[in-house]
């Protein structure tokens, strides 16, 4: 990918509308991360950039949650020489599948494309300690939180932005009719 296109696509990863977050937000604007981890370049740069953040930490195994999680999974477990697995949302909850099994005390790195509000890792963190793993860091491409996030475990993003998040209840867009779109990167 050139230069150029590269940064055509950094600029198309940030959507203008009435978002569905995953995390039930809503928001003006959304992050797209696919659009930067089509490219495997870009992917690997971006990665190995994040997988630096927690080479001390010696995790066994990389983890993030289907489908946003998976290639970040994938190539920071590649740049940091570890395997690399996901969860599966199963009747509303996050877990294992595909038959990915965790050794007792296995040492997790935890890592997202775009953090909101921690729940979602909150929620893989959960689903990965009861198959038996010990989440030692928790990583992710973007935060878009707007606070200081508190995990009990070291949290890192690549990139922090400042984007407004909405309860439902509240949400100024709603208010004004604007229609809401679920993103078609999830479910």
């Amino acid at each position: 990918m050139s230069a150029e296109a590269a940064e055509t696509v950094r600029a198309d990863m940030l959507q203008q509308g009435h978002f569905l977050l995953s995390s039930g937000m809503h928001s003006p604007t959304y992050i797209q991360a696919a659009l930067l981890l089509q490219d495997p370049r870009e992917a690997e740069r971006l990665c190995r950039d994040l997988a630096d953040r927690f080479r001390h930490l010696a995790a066994d195994a990389v983890a993030g949650p289907a489908i946003g999680g998976i290639v970040v999974a994938y190539e920071v477990a590649r740049q940091l020489g570890a395997r690399a697995l996901w969860t599966e949302r199963v009747e509303g909850r996050m877990e294992l599948r595909r038959s990915f099994a965790l050794r007792p005390g296995e040492r997790i790195l935890l890592v997202e494309d775009v953090v909101t509000t921690g729940a979602s890792a909150r929620e893989v963190k959960r689903a990965l300690e009861a198959a038996g793993g010990r989440v030692v860091g928790i990583g992710a491409l973007v935060d878009r939180s707007g606070t200081s996030l508190e995990f009990d475990v070291p949290f890192e993003a690549l990139m922090t932005v400042q984007i407004e998040a909405y309860i439902p209840a509240v949400c100024p867009l709603c208010r004004e009719g604007v229609p809401l779109t679920r993103p078609r990167s999830y479910g």
